[in-house]
């Protein structure tokens, strides 16, 4: 298991280290699919007791990022191509109305770091830092909608599916494309049509939903 030992001995946020760990770990894509997560090697890894390990992964389970198997115990979450459709499907509707609210309100501050994080998302050869800044691009053009609520359902829903969109970006060579897509929905923003920018959003979110349900394989 690829997770970087920390002495926390005995602290009342034993539980927080271990939870933020392991999640990042999970999410970031460093614990694979079907990676065992046994207790007492991780309390083990973190000098730490069992009970803050199994409070993490119990929080963890409730995210949807470990699952608990017959004769295995807790192992990460894989995700299903029902699952995958369905998170895609919900973002769509959620970002486009969110971006929507946002362009009125949009400042000068959000769409230079968005054009920043497009500008560094054409230009990096790291994989591992594509699903990141794509994050953080479209993060940009959603802050300013104060809608706080849908930003945090939009995270949770990121959450199940960042570690895949590294590996569909480099399979499907998309990164031109989503670079492309990213610079529309910009420009959009930057002349203050709402309702472009919310079809445009729609557009781009359905596209890399068909490329990742297209790797995952049929309807499984």
């Amino acid at each position: 298991m690829k997770l970087k030992s920390i002495d926390i001995g005995n602290r009342a946020s034993a539980g927080s280290i271990v939870y933020d760990s392991l999640r990042k770990a999970i999410i970031d894509g460093e614990l694979e699919d079907g990676t065992p997560l046994r207790q007492d090697d991780i309390a083990c890894q973190f000098n730490t007791s069992r009970i803050p390990v199994r409070e993490a992964l119990s929080k963890l389970e409730q995210e949807g990022l470990v699952t608990n198997r017959r004769y295995r115990g807790a192992v990460v979450a894989g995700i299903s191509h029902r699952e995958a459709s369905e998170i895609f499907d919900f973002r769509i509707l959620m970002e486009s109305e969110v971006i929507a609210a946002s362009v009125p309100k949009m400042t000068s501050a959000s769409l230079s770091k968005a054009r920043a994080y497009c500008d560094e998302f054409r230009r990096t050869d790291d994989s591992k830092s594509w699903s990141k800044l794509n994050r953080k691009f479209h993060y940009s053009l959603y802050r300013d909608s104060g809608l706080k609520y849908h930003l945090d359902m939009i995270d949770n829903a990121l959450d199940r599916t960042e570690r895949y969109v590294d590996t569909q970006l480099s399979i499907s060579h998309g990164v031109e494309k989503a670079h492309r897509e990213h610079l529309a929905i910009l420009e959009a923003c930057e002349n203050g049509n709402a309702e472009l920018a919310a079809r445009l959003t729609r557009e781009h979110i359905s596209s890399v939903r068909d490329e990742l349900l297209e790797h995952l394989g049929g309807g499984r």
